[in-house]
């Protein structure tokens, strides 16, 4: 995509975030999308690590988890500002993943999956039993102060404000990534995700690469955990259970992870399909689940798969004159 074309699209997004958040009057519809657009970035940063890495991972809801409570702490410490505390939290679980992804990205296939559960799994309990850090089961209250960038957090925190600013969050990380993965960085992992003793043989260093994107993803998934303690004031151990990366997973599948827009696609699918289907909650779930099997068999890249083969075939379509035969033209009579 054109880099001119790219910003006008970033420009329309936002303010077409901007202008919904402020014409909708619903606290309902804002707060159910913001929620869809909170998990949107988390789903974001799985279908990265699937796109790029080729890993599925199972265990993202550790970095979703761990930086509301890091903010958390920070807070309770008053260490530092607000915004000192969320960048520094967001630093250091990217340079802590990129540590661990040295490791863990050698485990190829299912025992990389198994192997994030495992550790998103051990942070779980130990949030859960470490009553006097992180509150225990009961989970911790976020003290946020009452101004945040220089915004008053009433303010902020109105349901408007509120879908605005997680929209704008994922329209820029959005851009972000596509504007780092249509560089030498993109292709060079891309070249590993397909093969890697190839990628190596001609020079290219398959293990850093690879622990960038896992440590990139992590970097996502930990800024929609920042903004879901944002937005509700609460941390709790659920957001580290590995059901949590259970559903954005199936959001990612959802969406397709082949586009990058996709799992944020996705999620807001999940979201409005669980609110359509809220008289059935009993049986939501199952419901959810044939769609999924449907989507994986009929278009097995997802929703925006399936949105992009429509428009390119739309594309390549001839106009209507050119399939029409041409008559034969016959010589006038002498």
């Amino acid at each position: 995509m054109p880099m001119r074309r790219m910003a006008w699209m970033t420009v329309l997004a936002l303010a077409a975030g901007v202008l919904f958040g402020t014409l909708v009057d619903s606290g309902k519809v804002l707060s159910l999308l913001t929620q869809a657009i909170v998990y949107a970035v988390l789903a974001v940063g799985v279908g990265l690590l699937l796109r790029q890495n080729g890993m599925v991972s199972f265990g993202h809801a550790l970095f979703f988890g761990v930086s509301g409570y890091g903010v958390g702490i920070l807070l309770q410490m008053r260490a530092m500002p607000a915004e000192a505390a969320i960048a520094l939290t967001l630093v250091a679980i990217a340079l802590l993943a990129f540590l661990v992804g040295l490791v863990i990205v050698r485990v190829p296939g299912v025992a990389f999956g198994m192997l994030t559960l495992a550790i998103g799994q051990m942070f779980y309990l130990t949030a859960s039993r470490s009553r006097g850090l992180t509150g225990g089961a009961d989970g911790m209250s976020i003290d946020w102060p009452s101004q945040l960038f220089g915004l008053p957090l009433s303010e902020l925190l109105k349901p408007g404000a509120m879908f605005i600013l997680c929209w704008c969050a994922l329209v820029m990380v959005l851009l972000v990534l596509a504007l780092l993965l249509r560089g030498r960085f993109g292709a060079a992992t891309e070249a590993v995700r397909d093969n890697e003793e190839r990628a190596r043989f001609i020079g290219i260093r398959t293990l850093v690469p690879r622990a960038l994107v896992f440590a990139l993803s992590a970097l996502v998934s930990s800024l929609a955990g920042v903004l879901s303690a944002l937005n509700t004031g609460f941390v709790s151990p659920e957001s580290l259970h590995w059901s949590v990366s259970g559903v954005a997973l199936m959001m990612v599948v959802v969406g397709g992870y082949k586009v990058l827009w996709g799992p944020a696609l996705g999620a807001v699918v999940y979201f409005l399909a669980r609110d359509a289907l809220g008289d059935y909650s009993g049986h939501w779930m199952a419901i959810f689940g044939v769609a999924l099997i449907a989507v994986i068999v009929f278009s097995p890249t997802g929703i925006a798969g399936g949105l992009g083969r429509l428009f390119s075939r739309r594309d390549r379509a001839p106009p209507p004159a050119a399939l029409a035969p041409t008559p034969a033209i016959e010589s006038a009579p002498r």
